[in-house]
C-alpha cells in the first residue's frame, strides 16, 4: 500500500467543486444511483445530524518494526530522511536495509472520536461507516468547518443517507494519545486500535453508542485507506464493505509524494501548533519587531507600500508560504495550547507542497487550501517506515469494495 495523494475534481453530477476527498460527500452525492453492492447498506432519509466527542480508551497489541534509524532532529535530518526513503541518494529501501527485526507492542491509549447518527433515524438496524483520516490530517477531515462545512462528508453521509458516522484521530494524531514517532506510532499498533474500536462497534460497548452494530462499513482516505484495507484483509468479520478513496497498491508515484513534501520537523515548521512555543511568547517577539500584537499594523503596511509590495501579495506571502506556517494558530480563539511533539513527528513545507499533492487546478477554492494548510497534522517516521506493510490481497474478505482515486 502507498500513499496515492488525492487530487481534486468536479463532481459528475451537480458540477460543485470538490477538494480532493475532502469533499467526497459531493461525489456520494452526485453518485448515489452507482452505489453497486453498498446499496442494501444504505439508505433511509433525513434532516439533520447530532453528534458527540469521544473519547474511546484501547489496548492496543501490535508486532511493529524495529528500526536502526535515528529520529530526524533537525529540517536537515528530515531531508536526508526522505532522501533515503525515497531511494534518490543510494538505491536502497530503506524500510528493508534499516529494520533489525520485531517487537510486540502494548499499551493503553486514548482515541479521539466523534460519533454521528441521524436526528430522525428510525431504522432499527442502522449503518454505521467508520471513517479513518489519511496522513497530514485528522478527523476533521471528514467534517470540515470551511465555508459553512460545505465540503462536509459527514453531513451527506447522515443527513442524506443516513449512515451513522465514526470519525477517529488515528493513534498519535490529533487529540488521541501520542506515543514515540519511530518505535510506537506505526501502521500495526493504529491497526490494532481500529481493530479494537470496531470489535466495540460490533458489541454495543463504545463508550455512550450502546447499540450493536451488524453492518459497518469502513471508509478511509490514503493511509487510512490501506488501514482499512488491512483490517478486512486480517479482520474480514469486523467489516462488511470498504470504501477506499486516494488508494492504490501501485508504489511508483511515492518518491513524487515524498519529495514534493519537502518534509520538515512539525515542531519547528508550525510552532504554535506544534512545538513549545506559547502564544504570549510570539507575541513578545512579535510586539519587540513592530511594536504590536497585531500583523495588520500601520507600520507593516506602510514598510510594504515603500516596498512596492501590495496588500493582496503580502496576504499571498502569508497563506502560501513557510511563513503562514510559521504563524499558524496565532489567531486561535482559545489560544491554542502546543502540543510540544517530538522532532520524529514531520509535516510537509508549505501550502505548495499540499497543492501539488491534494489539489488540481482549477477545481478548487484558493481559499480551502489555506484553510488546510493552517488546519494540516503531522505523520511520523514510523508510520512512514510502515506504509508497505498492507497484505498485497484480502482473499477472505467477501464484502463489497469501492475505490474512489481521483485523476490528474
Amino acid at each position: 500500500m502507498a500513499i496515492r495523494p488525492e487530487r481534486a475534481g468536479k463532481s459528475m453530477e451537480d458540477g460543485k467543486v470538490c477538494m480532493g476527498n475532502t469533499a467526497f460527500s459531493m461525489a456520494v452525492k452526485s453518485n448515489r444511483a452507482h452505489t453497486g453492492g453498498l446499496a442494501p447498506l444504505l439508505f433511509c432519509s433525513v434532516s439533520a445530524k447530532q453528534c458527540t466527542n469521544l473519547t474511546i480508551p484501547v489496548d492496543v497489541s501490535a508486532r511493529n518494526g524495529i528500526f536502526n534509524l535515528a529520529v530526524p532532529e533537525t529540517d536537515q535530518d528530515a531531508t536526508i530522511f526522505a532522501q533515503n526513503f525515497t531511494s534518490i541518494r543510494d538505491g536502497n529501501n530503506l524500510t528493508a536495509s534499516s529494520l533489525l527485526g520485531y517487537t510486540t507492542i502494548t499499551g493503553s491509549y486514548n482515541i479521539s472520536a466523534k460519533f454521528c447518527t441521524p436526528d430522525n433515524n428510525n431504522s432499527t438496524n442502522p449503518t454505521v461507516q467508520f471513517l479513518t483520516h489519511g496522513i497530514g490530517f485528522d478527523k476533521t477531515y471528514w467534517d470540515l468547518a470551511f465555508n459553512d462545512f460545505n465540503y462536509s462528508y459527514i453531513d451527506v453521509a447522515v443527513d442524506t443517507f443516513g449512515f451513522c458516522t465514526l470519525s477517529i484521530d488515528r493513534l498519535g494524531i490529533g487529540n488521541s494519545s501520542k506515543g514515540d514517532p519511530l518505535s510506537e506510532i506505526q501502521a500495526p499498533a493504529e491497526l490494532s486500535a481500529i481493530a479494537q474500536i470496531s470489535m466495540m462497534l460490533r458489541a454495543g460497548t463504545l463508550p455512550t453508542v450502546s447499540h450493536a452494530f451488524t453492518k459497518i462499513v469502513h471508509v478511509g482516505h490514503s493511509f487510512g485507506s490501506g488501514l482499512s484495507y488491512t483490517l478486512g484483509a486480517m479482520y474480514p468479520n469486523l467489516t462488511d464493505a470498504l470504501i477506499l478513496t486516494g488508494f492504490s497498491q501501485n508504489t511508483s508515484f511515492t518518491p513524487v509524494t515524498i519529495g514534493s513534501f519537502d518534509i520538515k520537523l512539525a515542531r519547528l515548521n508550525q510552532p504554535l501548533r506544534f512545538g513549545n512555543v506559547s502564544l504570549a511568547a510570539a507575541q513578545q517577539v512579535i510586539v519587540s519587531m513592530i511594536g504590536d500584537t497585531s500583523l495588520n499594523t500601520t507600520s507593516a503596511l506602510q514598510t510594504a507600500s515603500e516596498l512596492n509590495v501590495t496588500i493582496p501579495e503580502v496576504e499571498q506571502v502569508l497563506s502560501t508560504t513557510g511563513l503562514g506556517d510559521l504563524i499558524a494558530g496565532y489567531d486561535a480563539m482559545p489560544p491554542m495550547v502546543p502540543m510540544d511533539l517530538p522532532s520524529g513527528y514531520l509535516t510537509w513545507a508549505d501550502a505548495g507542497a499540499a497543492q501539488f499533492n491534494f489539489f488540481y487546478p482549477p477545481y478548487f477554492d484558493p481559499e480551502i487550501l489555506t484553510y488546510a494548510e493552517s488546519h494540516k497534522f503531522p505523520f511520523t517516521t514510523g508510520e512512514f517506515l510502515t506504509l508497505g506493510s498492507a497484505p498485497k490481497t484480502a482473499p477472505m474478505f467477501k464484502g463489497p469494495v469501492q475505490i474512489v482515486t481521483g485523476g490528474s
